[in-house]
């Protein structure tokens, strides 16, 4: 029986070519700043070109970029520094902060684990079971999330409309 053939991990910069605006998006979607997703975007490939891993297949190598910008974002989160800033109280006009009414604005308004699971559903389109491994949740509880930030997306928009 003849195996297939192995598959070859990409370059740092086909990596980048070909994960880095998923892993830019699914990390701004989590922390709603560009400059934020900008670091976790750095982190992200700066591990890739570290450790160098051996992937099976292209899902497989999306899958780790994914489960590592999960990471890279509890580190961010956990990390002293981010635990000591506060953030300022005026609100300035910048692409860092979409205009009130777009769809950028409503995911943002969201909390966080909401943001993760309706970037992951409809943006990389992954099944609510990959999601979940991703995760590390129950599929079951991925689904309800998917639920309620729909909800809670529908709502907010009916508030704005009316």
């Amino acid at each position: 029986m003849d195996q297939p053939a192995a598959y070859r991990a990409p370059t740092p910069e086909e990596a980048v070519g070909q994960y880095g605006d998923t892993v830019y998006r699914l990390a701004y979607a989590k922390t709603g700043s560009l400059a934020d997703a900008v670091d976790i975007y750095q982190d992200v490939f700066l591990r890739y070109l570290r450790t160098r891993p051996a992937f099976e297949s292209p899902d497989h190598a999306k899958a780790w970029f994914l489960r590592v910008t999960l990471n890279c974002m509890k580190s961010f989160w956990g990390s002293s520094f981010r635990r000591r800033t506060v953030p300022l109280d005026e609100t300035l006009p910048t692409e860092d902060n979409p205009s009130e009414g777009s769809k950028e604005s409503y995911l943002r308004r969201l909390p966080e684990q909401y943001r993760a699971v309706i970037h992951l559903f409809y943006y990389e389109d992954l099944p609510t079971a990959e999601i979940a491994r991703l995760l590390r949740r129950r599929e079951t509880t991925v689904r309800v999330q998917l639920m309620r930030a729909r909800q809670m997306l529908r709502e907010m928009m009916e508030k704005e409309d009316g």
